[in-house]
């Protein structure tokens, strides 16, 4: 589908005339509230390490910070994304608060969440602190790039503030991607239950299982001066990665259809996040050949056209921000024990996957025994409900609070404070999910996060 043609339809479906950028009219909006956008590089040096370890060794293309100021409010409240993999504990707070600093307002109204691509940085200094007292050869993250990109991402917001924007609208709409998203889960031939099915599964009969439950629709809330479009936020639930574990940096599928997107509209912000996708990936439609990044980029961006061409728009009216909180239990099966994880770490025969994977359950608990909650942000805009939930996620919460509000138009990003890793419903617990790769008891997340998204998507009079 051409610019052009594109353009022609949301003109059609929101029933208005796109204005230019200068146009004063579009200009002088008058309304309750303003938006700034931001965006800033935040590409480290390469050899800076990414996930598990590995060392970065090229730039494939850049890793951006994109977000967006909204003020009016009683605070402002940020929302940002950033090309990295997570940020979890103590370094997380740091991101909250030196941007919450930087835009005038409070800690808990900054919704701080990763994109997740896996050949990008993954920061928890306190798990690194940890690997250095152990002098565990090799490192989780690199303390000085992290805070020089948090600078540049502060410095990119505080001067974002004095080009705000009146904005009087806000848009929700949806398209459905194709052939992108597919459930780890998998009936294998013996008649079990797998969680294998991997971002690139290289089987082909494993690619050919069904796809599993998956959220097929992406959203997108925009914010409008009268009819000129000013910044759009786009949620898909899906990990976004296509070949990767080399060290080749870069904002994979979802970044070439975010730039992409903002080609097509220079004026209008383009923020791109990921939904509750710990077990979604594109493993049913990706081998790992290099060639499928343009073709899942592709697919997802004709997602993202989609939603705009549904785009519905409404009167921006009030904004209303809650901030619940939710405890999770740390997980003690065989193995996840604070002196077991102790022993990982210290054993000098120990690998190093291990040590790292001790370094990440220590850091988390030294958090969970202080009596440390995780923020549940949610942002009311009336027509469109954003909530921001912790970690990978699995695509079934964000479908149960989609139902739980079935008169609103509800974005249920995740990859905020990643510190627990992969949050299982009860139902997978029961058919024998036990991935290493978490740190909360269950099936009793279930009962947290379920709660924490009732609190958060609770009607208010």
């Amino acid at each position: 589908m051409t610019h052009q043609i594109a353009r022609r339809k949301i003109l059609a479906s929101c029933g208005g005339t796109l204005l230019n950028a200068a146009s004063p009219h579009a200009a002088g909006a008058q309304g309750k509230f303003r938006l700034a956008s931001f965006s800033a590089d935040i590409t480290p040096p390469v050899g800076t390490p990414v996930l598990n370890g590995v060392r970065s060794r090229s730039v494939a293309d850049p890793l951006f910070a994109k977000g967006l100021v909204l003020l009016g409010t009683a605070e402002p409240i940020v929302v940002v994304a950033l090309d990295w993999c997570e940020i979890r504990n103590e370094s997380y707070e740091r991101w909250r608060s030196v941007l919450a600093k930087a835009a005038g307002t409070t800690r808990e109204r900054v919704l701080v969440s990763c994109v997740h691509q896996h050949d990008a940085p993954y920061v928890d200094i306190g798990a690194q602190q940890l690997l250095k007292a152990h002098r565990v050869d090799g490192g989780l993250c690199d303390p000085k790039s992290n805070e020089e990109a948090l600078r540049n991402v502060a410095r990119a917001l505080r001067s974002s503030l004095s080009g705000a924007r009146g904005i009087t609208h806000i848009g929700c709409g949806e398209g459905k991607v194709g052939q992108v998203a597919s459930n780890r889960r998998y009936v294998t031939a013996a008649g079990g239950i797998s969680f294998g099915r991997t971002s690139a599964a290289r089987d082909a009969a494993i690619r050919s299982k069904p796809i599993g439950t998956v959220d097929p629709m992406l959203k997108t809330i925009s914010f409008w001066a009268e009819d000129q479009p000013v910044a759009a936020v786009h949620c898909f639930a899906t990990h976004p990665m296509s070949y990767y574990g080399k060290g080749d940096l870069s904002a994979d599928f979802p970044g070439i259809a975010r730039a992409r997107r903002q080609k097509d509209f220079p004026s209008v912000a383009q923020v791109y996040l990921s939904g509750c996708a710990g077990d979604i990936m594109a493993g049913a439609f990706n081998d790992g050949d290099p060639k499928n990044r343009a073709l899942l980029a592709n697919r997802l961006y004709e997602g993202m056209v989609a939603a705009w061409e549904a785009t519905k728009k409404h009167p921006l009216e009030s904004v209303r921000f809650r901030c619940g909180s939710m405890k999770f239990s740390p997980r003690q099966t065989p193995g996840f024990s604070l002196d077991e994880m102790k022993k990982q770490l210290a054993g000098p025969s120990e690998p190093f996957r291990v040590k790292y994977q001790a370094a990440l359950g220590l850091s988390w608990r030294k958090r969970l025994d202080s009596g440390h909650l995780i923020d549940v942000p949610s942002v009311d805009f009336g027509a469109a409900h954003l909530v921001l939930m912790p970690a990978e996620a699995f695509v079934q919460y964000q479908l149960w609070a989609q139902q739980m509000r079935p008169d609103a138009f509800v974005m249920v990003p995740a990859y905020g404070e990643c510190a627990p890793g992969y949050i299982p419903t009860a139902e997978s617990a029961a058919e024998g999910y036990d991935d290493h790769y978490c740190w909360v008891a269950f099936p009793d997340c279930e009962r947290v996060m379920r709660g924490a998204l009732e609190a958060a998507l609770a009607r208010r009079g």
